[in-house]
């Protein structure tokens, strides 16, 4: 049974009412956007996280880089867990999170934003769970990756950026359906759990401008250590580290 909290250097994630634990994926995947925006400061003072969970993203990124971070979370155990995960970190002042779906978001906002962080809803056509908290944050059921695209039109500044956690698998996909809407690979950092592992995520960095896209590779263990690479990510973080 996960912890009911995780504690990192600097801030504490509460997760007993949330459906999705910290997992060291979406850590990877907050360490690697929040090393992209520390390349872009100044540019980046309004940041929206989309689908914020217990706000575990939405603190790595405040953690690094002074911007404004707004997070939508659409199921209402997990919003106030990230509500109250906010108030406790030191940085409270410049988190805030609004408990509905990214539609209604959008719909009633007229925020922009210079720079989105998604870790979307990973199987659209799964089977799914019992548990309707658990199905909402691990399925498409309520946001599939089209509509997820519009709401990004939306909501992101001429110029902005985006960052997205994905399936290895589905990343084909998504990549076809974000340049239909205008958006194009920066970056992107394949994972895999070990060199003789294949990958299972993609972590990408999508802009408003064609570029050449070469893609970059990391594998968290060597063995029963952490890659350097990882470590090089995740030392501002892990308290281990």
């Amino acid at each position: 049974m996960p912890n009911h909290y995780f504690q990192f250097k600097e801030f504490t994630v509460y997760q007993d009412a949330c459906a999705m634990k910290v997992c060291t994926d979406s850590c990877l995947f907050g360490a690697w956007v929040a090393s992209l925006l520390l390349q872009q400061q100044p540019s980046v003072q309004q940041i929206l996280d989309i689908g914020t969970g217990t706000g575990l993203l939405a603190m790595m990124l405040a953690q690094q880089v002074p911007a404004t971070i707004d997070a939508v979370e659409i199921d209402e155990a997990a919003a106030h867990q990230a509500s109250a995960n906010f108030s406790a970190s030191p940085w409270s002042s410049r988190l805030r999170v609004t408990q509905c779906a990214i539609q209604e978001f959008t719909a009633t906002t007229d925020r922009k934003y210079d720079f989105i962080i998604i870790n979307p809803p990973f199987f659209e056509n799964d089977l799914q769970s019992g548990q309707e908290n658990r199905n909402l944050a691990l399925h498409s059921k309520a946001l599939k990756l089209t509509e997820l695209i519009k709401a990004i039109q939306q909501l992101l500044k001429p110029g902005g950026h985006f960052a997205i956690l994905l399936p290895f698998l589905r990343c084909v996909y998504f990549k076809a359906a974000a340049e239909k809407a205008g958006f194009y690979p920066y970056k992107e950092l394949r994972v895999k759990q070990t060199n003789s592992h294949d990958f299972f995520r993609s972590m990408l960095l999508f802009g408003q401008q064609t570029t050449t896209l070469i893609p970059k590779d990391l594998a968290i263990k060597d063995g029963a250590d952490y890659t350097s690479g990882f470590r090089e990510l995740l030392a501002p973080y892990y308290l281990m580290l």
